[in-house]
């Protein structure tokens, strides 16, 4: 506590800190004292799963500069803006988000799958990539893709493929692909987790998988958690299917002069990553049932291996 009244320049009795769920990857706090919400997040080089899984812990400060070139650039309140670095202890503070906010996990889990909050999302991830599109200031900072390599390729579509090795070629080209089409700012865990939302305002936390490269990831990452949802809440799948078409709706109106081939792109990684999510180093933890799972994975081959052009065919050829 001490630590913190000396940064925050408060009292160390008044400081209250409470754990926040971070992910696999990272520790993370919410502090409050007189009045002031901070959020504290410290990288990880072991992250907390069954399986060995190591990252470097330096990710924490690309996030951190991620938010402060982002702060000016996206509309108020689209990113936390960062208060302090701790070099020594890799970690970082940041604005916290408002009592009541909520992760748009959270909602999607209930069924609440709002369309307006999908097109403000679409909306955040369009602007990013307009601002950021061939521009090379934001490749020379954020080219290196280390650890978009070690946190999604690796645990992802390389695990992948060693369970299904049928599958290595395709795979296989969707990584050269991540690594060739260096086009745009790429957040890499583009998560409904890392949505918090606050009426119809939503804020996009996490960016430790920050990199420049293929801006079809992104909303490829999204799109495969709705179809998550749909598989594991089926009676709601047409919300969800409502929503995804207002996020694509936004890319199609805001960047699709410029990136026609975005949502063509997104498909070809979609059904890796529904795959990754049964059968990769981080499953997604609410699909239990070992049927479900089940048709998770034959969704993920099928797309694989005959991928749709575009979402709603995706979805429809899935959930009928």
């Amino acid at each position: 506590m001490s630590y913190l009244a000396s940064r925050l320049r408060v009292a160390p009795e008044s400081v209250r800190l409470t754990p926040l769920s971070g992910g696999v990857s990272n520790l993370v706090y919410l502090a409050e004292a007189d009045g002031l919400r901070i959020v504290l997040k410290q990288s990880l080089e072991k992250l907390r799963v069954q399986a060995d899984w190591y990252c470097t812990r330096e990710r924490v400060f690309r996030e951190s500069m991620a938010l402060r070139r982002l702060s000016g650039l996206l509309p108020p309140g689209a990113v936390p803006t960062v208060l302090f670095e701790d070099r020594e202890n890799f970690l970082f503070a940041m604005s916290a988000a408002e009592a009541h906010s909520v992760t748009w996990k959270s909602l999607l889990l209930k069924g609440k799958a709002d369309p307006e909050i999908a097109r403000r999302i679409g909306q955040v991830l369009a602007e990013w990539i307009q601002r950021s599109l061939s521009q090379t200031a934001w490749e020379s900072e954020f080219g290196d893709q280390t650890v978009f390599h070690e946190l999604r390729l690796d645990p992802y579509y390389r695990a992948v493929a060693a369970l299904h090795p049928d599958l290595k070629r395709q795979l296989e080209t969707l990584i050269v692909e991540c690594g060739e089409r260096r086009l745009s700012l790429v957040h890499g865990d583009f998560s409904p987790k890392n949505l918090l939302v606050t009426g119809s305002q939503a804020t996009v936390i996490d960016w430790e998988v920050v990199h420049f490269g293929d801006p079809s990831f992104d909303p490829a990452f999204l799109t495969s958690h709705l179809f998550l949802k749909a598989f594991h809440r089926p009676g709601d799948a047409t919300l969800y299917r409502t929503a995804l078409l207002a996020f694509w709706g936004e890319l199609h109106t805001r960047i699709l002069s410029e990136l026609p081939w975005l949502e063509e792109a997104a498909m070809r990684h979609l059904g890796g990553l529904l795959l990754a999510r049964v059968d990769g180093k981080s499953p997604v933890e609410y699909i239990t049932d070992e049927h479900i799972k089940t048709e998770v994975r034959a969704a993920g081959r099928s797309l694989i291996l005959n991928p749709a052009s575009s979402v709603a065919p995706a979805f429809d050829r899935l959930f009928r």
